[in-house]
Formats: C-alpha cells, sequence, structure tokens
C-alpha cells in the first residue's frame, strides 16, 4: 500500500480514481465528536448534502453536547447518528431521556448502537443488545439501527483472541433485524488491510449474516497518529502495515492516504456485486476536513445513492 501525499490547500487535487472506487465512496459516512465539530464552521462547505455523520460519545461528553451537535448538522442537512454506548448509561429512564432529547432536539431518526469501550459499565448495561431489547428505539420510530463489527476481532469481546463471543453477537443482531422494522448494518472497526476484511465480510455471508458491512477506513493522517490510534483502539494484524511503514524515515513526514487500500477494496466490490461491502465509513484521525477533501477528490462527492436518501 503506497504512502502519496496529501495535496496542500491550493494544490491541484489528484484525479478522480476510477468509476469503482466512486462507486464505492458514494454515500460514505463520516465519523465527529462534539470537540471536533465545533472546529468545523460549516460542514456544508465539506461533505455532501445529506452525508450521514456519526457522533461518538466518549465517556464524560456531556449529553447536551451531543444533542447540540447533534441538531447542528440536522440544521446543515446532514444525517445524525449518535452513538448509544451501553455501558454509559445508566439505567432504562437515561436511555429513554437521551431518545428523547435527541428527537425532540434533532430530529434524529439513526443510531449506532454499540457496547463501549468502557471496563465497568455505568448501570445496567453492559451491551448493544440489551439496549436493543428495551425496545425503545423501535418505540421512538428510528429508521435505522447499526452495529458495531471487529474484522480483526476484540479481546474485550474474545480476550482468548477468537471471535466466538463476537460472532454470536452478530448472529443475534442478524435475527433481531428480521423481527423488527429498522434497517440495520454493520459498521467495523478501522484496518489496514484489503485482504482481512474481504475474508471477514465474506465469511459471515457465509455463516447467513447478511447485514450490509460499511467498513471503517482511517481517513489521511501522519503515520505516528495513526499508530497512536490504532493502538488505543485495539486495531490488530494490520497494524503491522503501519509499523513497517514507521520504519522508513523518509515516509514519516508524508501522510498515510487509504488510497491502495480503497482501491482494492473497490476492485473486490465490482468483481462481486453480491458482496455485503456496502459502504465506506471514514474515522478523520487525520482531522475532518482533511478526510472531507481526500474523499471529494476521489469521488466521494458523488450522488448519494437511493438507499441513503430513504434513511
Amino acid at each position: 500500500m503506497a504512502l502519496l501525499s496529501f495535496p496542500r490547500r491550493g494544490e491541484r487535487a489528484p484525479a478522480p480514481a476510477g468509476p469503482d472506487l466512486e462507486a464505492l465512496l458514494a454515500g460514505y459516512s463520516i465519523e465527529v465528536m462534539p470537540r471536533t465539530a465545533a472546529k468545523i464552521e460549516d460542514f456544508r462547505a465539506l461533505l455532501p448534502e445529506g452525508t450521514r455523520v456519526y457522533i461518538a460519545h466518549i465517556e464524560g461528553t456531556p449529553i447536551a453536547d451531543m444533542v447540540a451537535t447533534a441538531a447542528r448538522l440536522r440544521a446543515q442537512g446532514f444525517e445524525p447518528m449518535p452513538h448509544f454506548p451501553a455501558r454509559i448509561i445508566a439505567d432504562h429512564a437515561t436511555l429513554a431521556d437521551w431518545i428523547a432529547r435527541y428527537q425532540g432536539e434533532a430530529d434524529v431518526r439513526q443510531a449506532l448502537v454499540l457496547a463501549g469501550g468502557v471496563e465497568r459499565p455505568a448501570g445496567a448495561f453492559e451491551s448493544s443488545m440489551q439496549l436493543l431489547e428495551t425496545g425503545l428505539f423501535d418505540a421512538a420510530g428510528f429508521t435505522r439501527l447499526h452495529v458495531a463489527g471487529h474484522p480483526e476481532g476484540n479481546r474485550d469481546i474474545d480476550p482468548d483472541g477468537g471471535t466466538r463471543a463476537v460472532d454470536e453477537a452478530l448472529r443475534w443482531k442478524q435475527a433481531f433485524s428480521e423481527r423488527t422494522d429498522a434497517r440495520m448494518a454493520i459498521v467495523t472497526q478501522f484496518a489496514f488491510e484489503a485482504g482481512p476484511m474481504i475474508a471477514w465480510a465474506e465469511r459471515l455471508q457465509a455463516a447467513g449474516i447478511r447485514l450490509p458491512v460499511h467498513l471503517g477506513i482511517a481517513g489521511p493522517a501522519k503515520l505516528q497518529t495513526l499508530i497512536r490510534f490504532a493502538i488505543a483502539c485495539g486495531v490488530g494484524p494490520s497494524l503491522k502495515v503501519l509499523q513497517r511503514r514507521a520504519m522508513d524515515v523518509s515516509k514519516l513526514v508524508k501522510p498515510y492516504e487509504p488510497t491502495q487500500l480503497l482501491r482494492a477494496l473497490a476492485a473486490h466490490r465490482a468483481a462481486h456485486p453480491d458482496s455485503n461491502i456496502e459502504q465506506i465509513h471514514f474515522f478523520p484521525l487525520g482531522g475532518i476536513a482533511a478526510t472531507a477533501e481526500w474523499a471529494q477528490a476521489h469521488g466521494g462527492a458523488a450522488a448519494r445513492p437511493a438507499a441513503r436518501a430513504a434513511g
């Protein structure tokens, strides 16, 4: 995977990478936090209209800040999708309050429901399945409920390094999707190798887990930044891709770009139209603007798919 220099502001952007990559990037989503979103004056200058914007809820972030960020994104024409991390939600009443506030103040209709990377739960909830089982999202009319996926495993869930627990959870979520009206998808942790991501998605299909997959991709960033985040987020074997490049001093001054990784994924999807890989979800670890500009330069400003417009 080659490392290419991201153009400075004012420089000519690279030519689009081709129709397969443009098709994969159409309708991409991106993740922000209230503090990173606050640095963007107007998202309309960066993102295609209607882009789904996940809002990460880090432990300690006031719900008022989360709701305000969602309301701002909605007012600017985007589709906010806040995180609901089970382990930081104290009880049923708190979950109901959050849902009501998001809907009342920001017209939120989508959620990423996940366990959350907190060692000790704040209350009775430990898993995304417990949140889904409350029925509160369905009662509030949420049209989309996304869940987390881990192509390289998750040692918080499977300490032995296997996939038994995460696989069992995904089978439960597949069954849940079949008995509810909500449209569901799996959004994954970021990784840096196409082969293992493709193999993981294919394994899910073979196991009867038919939920669409939105692959997590790290946006342009310095190698040092990516390695720091990758270690903190528990990225698995593909971390070695960055570590090998970090050994080349000449590459440390150049930002990483996901171009080759995404070209490989795009080529696979073009060759396998029945693939469950549906979209790309960007983690803008090098900055929201840098990721949005890179996506636009490579076809990410293309018209949204009909499925996106439907919610």
